[in-house]
C-alpha cells in the first residue's frame, strides 16, 4: 500500500479527507467511490499521524485534572471524597508523591480512571 512521504502530501489528503467528508455520511453505501476513497486516505493518514504525531498515554495527574474538570470538582471536594486532606491531594496533583494503594484504589473507583493509568501501566 501506499505511504505518505511528507508534510505536503499530509495536509493534501487531510485537505481531501475534508471534501470527501462533505459527501459520504452514515447512509453512504460501503461501495460509493467517495466511501472507499475516504476510507483509504484515512487509514494513509492514521498511519501517518502514528508516527508523526503520536498521542501518549495520560499521566495519573493528567487524567486526574481531565475528571475533576469532568465532573465539576474542586481538590479540596477530592480531598473530602477520598478521606484524604486537601495538603495530600495537591502533592499528588503536584507529582510530589504517589498515592498510595488504598488512595489511588479510591481515585479509581470514585472518579472511574483506569487501574493501569493509576499503577503507571500505560
Amino acid at each position: 500500500m501506499a505511504q505518505i512521504k511528507t508534510e505536503n502530501e499530509y495536509r493534501k489528503l487531510m485537505q481531501r479527507i475534508d471534501e470527501l467528508i462533505e459527501v459520504v455520511d452514515d447512509n453512504t453505501s460501503k461501495d460509493d467511490i467517495n466511501y472507499i476513497e475516504l476510507d483509504l486516505i484515512s487509514d494513509l493518514v492514521e498511519e501517518y499521524e502514528d508516527i508523526h504525531y503520536p498521542i501518549g498515554t495520560p499521566s495519573l495527574v493528567d487524567t486526574i485534572k481531565l475528571r475533576l474538570y469532568e465532573m465539576d470538582i474542586t481538590q479540596a471536594k477530592l480531598a473530602e471524597i477520598l478521606g484524604i486532606s486537601p495538603a495530600r491531594v495537591s502533592d499528588i496533583m503536584r507529582g510530589k508523591c504517589e498515592p498510595t494503594l488504598k488512595v489511588a484504589r479510591d481515585l479509581c473507583q470514585k472518579l472511574n480512571i483506569s487501574p493501569a493509568v493509576a499503577l503507571g501501566l500505560n
